[in-house]
């Protein structure tokens, strides 16, 4: 097992009164802290959605005073609600949407900008221009392919348009984080002394860390012309990073003690610690993460080389990702663009009222394709359409379409690292959809499994901060604590799943070379 049973940058064990663990779970589209037993069960949650900032076609950006600000709000009303302290709590971990670039003024707190979201385009031809220059570099060191998805290229967006950043970048006042890093800066004290930290995880999706070294790197820095000194402190997934303030939202001192991108909090949160264990997380997009051990497996089938997690002084555990930009947020976009339906809730009575698609696919590519194809020219698609088709079965479409984008990953996992698989472990809100669920099943012909407790990026966080103060002593503890709440058998035959994968295949042909 890639773990350990004791991490050495363990702190003493807390008071019989500290029962609980506290996660901050902040999204793409919503914040929410969550409080965990010993049993890894939910004890408290409050959730707050931000503001989804789209000023042009392709840009999508967050205000990242409104996500600190909601952020104390959930902390605050999750302990009232639950009649607890900061006393309750062991420990608190981080996790967070990656990706997403937040650049502020150290001295005040100030953001030069809205942060860049992870969907945002805008950088694709900062991309381009690297792949061109710097691809096998960039690919080899980083484990990422040059795309406008990453931090890197975002970073670079902000020093050469927003005034004045490059030269308080230069002065060492402008500094860069993920959302993680906002979060821990300002819970650690802010302008008045914050920690300025970033976990492994975090820093390797920024194209500007050597995933052999777990560092930042000089060539990656200057393919993007990122000042070093803009930059967190990388340290790993689980140790005491520091304490909340007394005044804070928690109300005294608490320690943060874990910090995990969300894919890699949801793959703790399975406890996928053995390599070969793959889980697959329904959110604003589908993210495929396989445990890999302490090996780096380097892909050649369009997947992302990135770090699973780390605990402690153990060995990094890296991992192989497919990730997949629109999934669940196509059901938002039949929702609020198209206005089929009033709630997500309902797609699945609508999509089940036909028994199938009636010959439609929807290639929901409306930020390009992410992985395994990489092709930002791609746009959305929907083909097949005719007179006897109803929104029921662009419904259907749109679940078949969150199975199928899956389904491609897998495929490539199959060849990259030789995998067998036989079950698939999967969370995140869009697998309490069962009839989803069970077309994932068709297509892929392998076990869905779904486990109780589906919050699992949050309930990752929670284990890393857990473990690191000895709340949790091993990850057998925490392999002990995932139970399965449902699973699905596949119900198509071969015929059946080849043909309707051929279609879809060829439906993605036509989302190319649209810009």
């Amino acid at each position: 097992m890639a773990c350990v049973t004791r991490l050495p940058c363990m702190t003493q064990a807390p008071s019989d009164r500290a029962r609980y663990v506290g996660a901050i779970d902040q999204g793409t589209t919503s914040t929410r802290f969550m409080v965990f037993d010993h049993a890894g069960a939910e004890v408290a949650r409050h959730q707050v959605e931000h503001e989804q900032i789209m000023p042009r076609a392709g840009w999508v950006e967050h205000d990242a005073t409104e996500i600190w600000r909601n952020t104390e709000l959930c902390i605050r009303e999750a302990l009232a609600g639950a009649d607890l302290t900061h006393a309750d709590l062991a420990a608190v971990g981080v996790t967070n949407q990656r990706e997403t670039t937040v650049v502020w003024d150290r001295r005040t707190g100030e953001p030069y900008a809205n942060a860049i979201v992870w969907q945002d385009t805008r950088t694709a031809e900062i991309a381009a221009e690297a792949d061109e220059k710097h691809g096998d570099l960039i690919r080899h060191r980083s484990g990422l392919p040059p795309a406008a998805y990453f931090a890197g290229g975002k970073i670079a967006w902000v020093l050469a348009n927003v005034d004045g950043v490059r030269d308080d970048a230069e002065a060492g006042h402008a500094i860069f984080g993920t959302i993680d890093t906002w979060l821990l800066w300002w819970l650690t004290g802010g302008p008045d002394g914050g920690q300025h930290l970033v976990d492994v995880t975090n820093a390797s999706r920024t194209m500007l860390m050597d995933l052999e070294t777990l560092a930042w790197d000089d060539e990656l820095l200057a393919v993007f012309d990122v000042p070093r000194q803009m930059l967190p402190e990388i340290r790993s997934s689980s140790e005491v990073y520091g304490t909340t303030l007394a005044d804070g939202p928690f109300g005294g001192e608490v320690r943060l003690a874990g910090d995990l991108g969300d894919q890699h909090a949801a793959l703790v949160g399975q406890a996928c610690f053995e390599p070969g264990q793959l889980k697959n997380t329904y959110g604003t997009g589908n993210f495929l993460v396989l445990n890999t051990g302490t090996e780096i497996v380097r892909s050649s089938h369009g997947l992302l080389t990135t770090l699973g997690y780390k605990f402690g002084d153990a060995p990094a555990v890296y991992a192989l990702e497919g990730s997949i930009a629109v999934t669940g947020s196509a059901i938002q976009w039949l929702r609020d663009q198209l206005g089929l339906i009033d709630d997500a809730a309902e797609t699945e009575a609508l999509a089940a009222s036909v028994e199938d698609t009636g010959d439609v696919y929807f290639v929901p590519a409306f930020s390009g394709l992410f992985a395994p194809h990489w092709r930002p020219d791609a746009r959305g698609v929907i083909v097949g359409l005719s007179r006897f088709n109803t929104k029921a079965h662009l419904a259907r479409a749109a679940l078949e379409a969150i199975c199928f984008q899956s389904k491609d990953v897998v495929d490539a996992m199959v060849v990259d690292a030789g995998l067998d698989l036989s079950i698939l472990r999967v969370d995140g809100g869009v697998t309490a959809n069962d009839l989803c669920m069970q077309i994932q099943s068709d297509v892929l012909g392998v076990t869905v499994s779904r486990p109780v407790v589906t919050e699992t990026t949050a309930l990752g966080a929670a284990y890393a901060a857990g473990l690191a103060v000895g709340f949790w002593s091993s990850c057998e503890e925490l392999v002990d604590n995932w139970q399965e709440s449902k699973q699905w058998e596949p119900q198509w035959d071969d015929a059946q799943r080849t043909s309707a994968h051929a279609k879809w295949t060829k439906a993605v042909t036509r989302t190319h070379d649209w810009v």
